[in-house]
């Protein structure tokens, strides 16, 4: 019976896997400032952070160079999307004069940015932000959205 037990939690184990992924992430950082909108339509006071972004991509397969992407390549596009943010009060930049610049929306900001780039086959699995350690803010999306 014993092994029996064991087959069945092995074979429970392995359907609840959908898709086996190849995963790497990379980090970077920048400074910016912000303000947030509050409920009564007022706003806090402007400060600012050193932001930690870390963005996570997937793919089932990997290339010809046996990985999932190049570090660099990754690193490079997240570089560069922080670096339209570096430095900023991000109230006033395009994309936060209509969204208030939580960390929420400044993770979709990245994702939103970041997914349009990436490598046939390889999927954004998340961008997460973190403002100071111990408050982060993830998004995502189903992978199969990507």
């Amino acid at each position: 019976m014993p092994d029996a037990h064991r087959r069945t939690s092995i074979e429970h184990r392995a359907s609840s896997i959908e898709h086996e992924m190849f995963i790497i992430s990379v980090e970077t950082h920048f400074w910016a400032s912000h303000q947030l909108l509050l409920p009564d339509g007022s706003k806090e006071p402007l400060h600012h952070h050193n932001w930690l972004v870390t963005a996570e991509v997937a793919s089932e397969k990997l290339n010809d160079m046996a990985v999932v992407m190049d570090f660099h390549e990754l690193k490079q596009m997240v570089d560069n999307i922080a670096a339209e943010l570096d430095n900023k009060a991000l109230n006033e930049t395009g994309c936060f004069q209509q969204n208030n610049p939580s960390a929420e929306n400044v993770a979709k900001y990245i994702y939103d940015k970041l997914r349009m780039g990436l490598p046939e086959g390889v999927k954004l699995r998340n961008v997460k932000v973190v403002e100071q350690p111990g408050c982060s803010a993830q998004y995502e999306t189903d992978l199969d959205a990507n």
